[in-house]
């Protein structure tokens, strides 16, 4: 809720509902730029709202701006079931998209759950095994080699990493992506978009829509308190959660 605007700022006012992007969140009260918040979608808890600004517009610029997804395209979701990832499968349906979700056997019904299409079991075999090819393929948190992906691709589909682990020592988990750019101008498949998301009033307030018409619904894995968080973590490192954790102050 805001409790103070500044001089210049208009479009908000005391005791509006917010969400956002803000500094200092693990605090009462917290600073945030105008251009970074938007009107609280009003079927959401406070909970629920607080999960969306950061993963939900990665999500949705993931999808919308560098997927450019069009309806009736085939989307693959490497990473279905993280925090990114429930709201990628769930965007991409909103847009239009046939959606298949890639998670590890325990979390399949839970993308199911999100709106997939389809499914594939990661531990299972290759992605590429079956032989289906997608227009769009969004690699969330994976290291997955760029010739592994590529394969996924119809011949003019479009691959989108979304964060990236491993790499080497200069470039980290960005290897993937610098080197996607380099190949892009030289085949017919866009590769590799890179960029860092930024929350902002226009991508929340197209969020909004999608959550309050019942399209896109935060997926909470739990809401704990801020001294549970350590124990959250160390079950998100082992792969043991699914959507979000939210912690409480």
């Amino acid at each position: 809720m805001v409790e103070a605007v500044g001089a210049d700022v208009s479009g908000l006012a005391v005791g509006d509902t917010v969400y956002g992007a803000a500094q200092n969140a693990f605090a009462e009260y917290a600073s945030a730029h105008p251009s970074q918040l938007a009107r609280t979608p009003a079927n959401l808890s406070s909970e629920q709202a607080a999960s969306v600004p950061v993963s939900g517009v990665t999500a949705f610029q993931a999808v919308r701006k560098h997927g450019r997804l069009e309806p009736g395209q085939s989307v693959l979701v490497i990473g279905a079931s993280g925090g990114v990832g429930s709201f990628v499968v769930q965007i991409a349906k909103a847009l239009g998209g046939r959606v298949t979700g890639v998670a590890s056997t325990a979390k399949l019904d839970f993308v199911r759950s999100l709106g997939a299409d389809d499914v594939i079991d990661y531990t299972a075999g290759d992605l590429a095994d079956g032989g289906r090819r997608y227009d769009l393929v969004l690699d969330i948190g994976g290291r997955r080699p760029l010739s592994a992906l590529r394969p996924l691709l119809t011949p003019k589909g479009t691959l989108v990493f979304v964060g990236g682990e491993g790499g080497g020592r200069v470039t980290g988990g960005l290897g993937r992506q610098f080197r996607a750019l380099l190949l892009s101008p030289f085949v017919g498949q866009r590769l590799g978009s890179f960029w860092v998301a930024i929350t902002n009033t226009a991508d929340l307030d197209a969020l909004r829509t999608m959550i309050e018409d019942g399209a896109v619904t935060p997926a909470l894995d739990r809401v704990c308190a801020l001294t549970d968080l350590p124990a959250a973590i160390r079950d998100l490192e082992a792969g043991a959660v699914c959507g979000k954790v939210v912690a409480t102050i």
